[in-house]
């Protein structure tokens, strides 16, 4: 086996800066809270959720000699991360798997017959509550869970939730700002019984006239969040001539279905990283009516797209890397769409105006002039050179 050091991790393809980690705290607590169990689990027994950039899985493999194990992360990036990691260090060991069905979440491929389930804490109790059931109906009778986070980010209602679930839990204490809840299952048939299976959130916004769904951690979930709410507002004087038109970081995909739904004529993609999202932004389009005319496709950055081939983008880029504040997501979609984007073609972005991005979308776009701005937000058109 060959030696391994967490230090040797690194995000690549995501985001890289100095303050951007590949490894926590979290990551390493819950693989010592583990190690008894890992130790003692055989082949294809241990099940890996929420890997950022391949520590538990590279860690469980190397550092307690865990074979077979299945691995289900949400963000594409975060699957090439974990493969450039495991290339780097010369580790095997793992495959990646797939979403259940429609809705981007794991699955019987990841979990079933599962006795171990090393878990990274979502950001959304609703992700976490999505998992929680996938673990319950898949996994082993006897699993146990070792779900982790940094406490800053923790909620005594992700107890509740991994309780209501899976079983009883117990709360390691703190070492350098994580905690470790660990779920140890109670597998009765009223306790599955209980436990449904995942739907779609869904949701009617009257003022959109657009049917909103969301599967586990999308952004927003089953509602428009104020950005795309005020971008809404103005799309109907986006590039009227169009032919083509790409939802650029769609989350739950409502501003490909408003377009879709305005423009009957308008060839529509949506695209994002996210397993979740992806699965949303189909069920967003179905609910519309418009699922045979919105494309979605899972990509980082519209990686997985043909350059120059879209008429318009529009884009309501994220400010957050994980749990951090950092523009550096935006930056790198804002790049994606000049480079997506036909000649003469136009993004038009809302983003906190605070953020500034006009040099930016001057720099990779062209021209660049102000559609709408309230308190919070500004709308800009930028055209293709």
């Amino acid at each position: 086996m060959p030696a391994f050091s967490f230090d040797a991790l690194r995000r690549r393809p995501d985001i890289e800066a100095p303050n951007l980690y590949a490894v926590d705290a979290a990551d390493r607590l819950i693989l010592d809270e583990a190690a008894g169990t890992l130790s003692r689990s055989a082949a294809g027994e241990v099940a890996v959720i929420g890997d950022s950039h391949g520590a538990l899985t590279l860690g469980a493999i190397a550092l307690h000699r865990a074979r077979d194990v299945r691995v289900f992360q949400d963000p594409l990036v975060a699957e090439r991360a974990l493969d450039a990691n495991a290339a780097e260090l010369g580790l095997a060991g793992f495959r990646h798997c797939d979403g259940d069905g429609d809705s981007g979440l794991p699955g019987a491929d990841t979990l079933a017959g599962a006795r171990v389930v090393l878990l990274k804490l979502p950001k959304s109790l609703d992700a976490l509550a999505a998992y929680a059931a996938a673990i319950a109906r898949h996994a082993a009778p006897d699993v146990v869970v070792y779900a982790g986070g940094m406490v800053k980010h923790m909620s005594l209602a992700m107890n509740s939730v991994l309780a209501d679930a899976v079983g009883p839990v117990t709360v390691s204490l703190a070492r350098q700002k994580a905690r470790v809840l660990t779920a140890t299952a109670a597998a009765t048939s009223a306790h599955l019984a209980a436990v449904g299976e995942t739907a779609a959130a869904r949701a009617w916004d009257r003022d959109a006239g657009l049917w909103v769904c969301a599967y586990g951690g999308a952004f927003a979930g089953a509602r428009l969040d104020i950005g795309t709410r005020f971008l809404l507002g103005v799309l109907g004087d986006a590039k009227p001539d169009a032919a083509s038109a790409l939802d650029l970081g769609c989350g739950t995909g409502v501003l490909a279905a408003a377009l879709a739904v305005g423009r009957p004529g308008l060839r529509v993609t949506a695209t994002d990283q996210s397993a979740a999202a992806v699965a949303s932004a189909r069920a967003t389009a179905s609910a519309n009516g418009v699922a045979d005319r919105v494309r979605v496709v899972r990509a980082d950055a519209g990686d997985a797209l043909q350059d120059g081939s879209f008429d318009l983008i529009v884009l309501n880029p994220p400010f957050h890397a994980g749990t951090s504040v950092h523009a550096a997501a935006g930056l790198k979609l804002i790049e994606a769409a000049g480079r997506l984007l036909a000649p003469d073609g136009e993004l038009w972005t809302v983003f906190n105006s605070h953020l500034g991005y006009q040099p930016a979308l001057r720099g990779s776009i062209g021209v660049t002039r102000q559609i709408a701005r309230n308190s919070k937000f500004t709308v800009t058109a930028s055209t293709r050179r």
